[in-house]
């Protein structure tokens, strides 16, 4: 056979061994375990870190003062250095709609050796624990709940004798940019980390959604939350990490009833979301970049190179393993298009999405080596530093 015919074969084994082998990655069944409600509802501290959130705040602050929950619950939102008036917003909205009492705090700006988002949920933690809640609720501010959102994930955390139940939010798909790389976002993500091996015993596979994640507060307490992650910039994966490290039970899966309402409407947009955090998930490692490049290209370009220049060049071994490897990506992409209520015509776009995806990384490591690390809302992360001092035990 030909160099393109074996590459292609290459490319085939590796999608039947990922269809397989990968904890079933690709289906979309993994929602909140089976549940029964208690007979007392434990307390919880909800806890939402924002950084110039006004834009979104209006559609999802109100959702979360809205809860139905049966038991007592506070909400505990920190203004992370804002300067597009979100404290006081948040505070009108809590005096318009009502609902669970909100406090609003600030921690000022974080200190060396501190991300912002976390520096802001230390501080968040800090409140709610005066209140001594038996969990935590860490919900990110562009994140609106269903009004039973609380209640039931209360509920399957203790029904399951989880110490962390996370719900990956259905992000939002409207613009163009947005239906072509968002479901592709949650895929690539199940393929890393695959949902079943998640809130299997036993596993080494850890990570969480950022977006919604309800904590027992002694298992963060165990864990050192977040103090042990200070300088995370995936902190959702980090969080669940040193949950689970420190031997506590959890669970991640997709969400009915939790959605995020950050837009993101043009590619510019998406790209950012994308290479802030994709060189700090190789480690800021070279071999690892070049390595995921490669495996981005057999397994997800080959397919469709191989089946077009087979059908060119008259290579009918090329041509076949190349339509077969692409079949099979494509139908394990069509079950997340299904989740997104997108047409599964673009199910055969993925390859393009995976270039896509393929130049964000590099483009993460880029920036990086520029100084420009991971830059989110105006502050910017190098690589941690593993000499930066720990927190002292007065801070808030």
């Amino acid at each position: 056979m030909s160099a393109v015919a074996w590459t292609a074969t290459g490319s085939l084994a590796a999608w039947l061994w990922l269809l397989l082998g990968q904890g079933f990655f690709w289906r979309t069944d993994v929602r909140l375990p089976p549940r029964r409600e208690p007979d007392a509802w434990p307390s919880v501290g909800v806890v939402v870190p924002a950084r110039d959130e006004a834009a979104v705040l209006a559609r999802s602050l109100p959702s979360l003062l809205a809860q139905d929950y049966p038991g007592r619950a506070e909400v505990f939102l920190v203004d992370d250095g804002s300067t597009d008036g979100t404290d006081e917003l948040a505070r009108a909205l809590a005096e318009r709609h009502g609902g669970l009492p909100l406090t609003v705090g600030s921690p000022g700006e974080p200190p060396a050796g501190w991300t912002g988002k976390l520096w802001a949920v230390r501080h968040g933690i800090g409140l709610a624990r005066a209140r001594d809640p038996e969990y935590l609720l860490l919900t990110d501010a562009d994140i609106a709940h269903e009004p039973d959102s609380l209640r039931r994930l209360v509920a399957a955390a203790g029904s399951g004798g989880y110490d962390l139940v996370s719900q990956m939010a259905r992000l939002r798909v409207e613009s163009l940019w947005e239906r072509l790389v968002v479901p592709a976002f949650v895929y690539f993500f199940a393929q890393l980390y695959p949902f079943r091996w998640i809130g299997r015993k036993g596993s080494r596979t850890a990570a969480a959604a950022g977006g919604c994640v309800l904590l027992r507060t002694d298992a963060a307490e165990r864990a050192r939350i977040p103090d042990a992650i200070r300088q995370a910039v995936i902190d959702d994966v980090a969080l669940a990490r040193a949950v689970k490290g420190a031997g506590g039970h959890i669970w991640l899966g997709l969400a009915d009833g939790v959605d995020s309402v950050r837009p993101y409407p043009r590619l510019a947009d998406l790209w950012r979301m994308v290479s802030r955090s994709a060189y700090a998930q190789l480690r800021h490692s070279v071999l690892l970049l070049v390595g995921t490049v490669a495996g981005l290209a057999v397994v997800y370009l080959v397919p469709p190179v191989a089946l077009f220049a087979g059908l060119v060049t008259g290579d009918r071994a090329a041509a076949v393993t190349g339509a077969l490897a692409w079949a099979v990506m494509t139908a394990t992409y069509l079950p997340m298009l299904r989740y997104y209520r997108q047409p599964l015509a673009l199910a055969l776009l993925l390859p393009g999405t995976a270039f896509l995806y393929l130049l964000m990384t590099v483009d993460s490591a880029v920036q990086h080596y520029r100084g420009r690390g991971a830059a989110w809302k105006g502050r910017t992360y190098t690589r941690p530093d593993p000499t930066a001092p720990e927190p002292s035990p007065e801070q808030p």
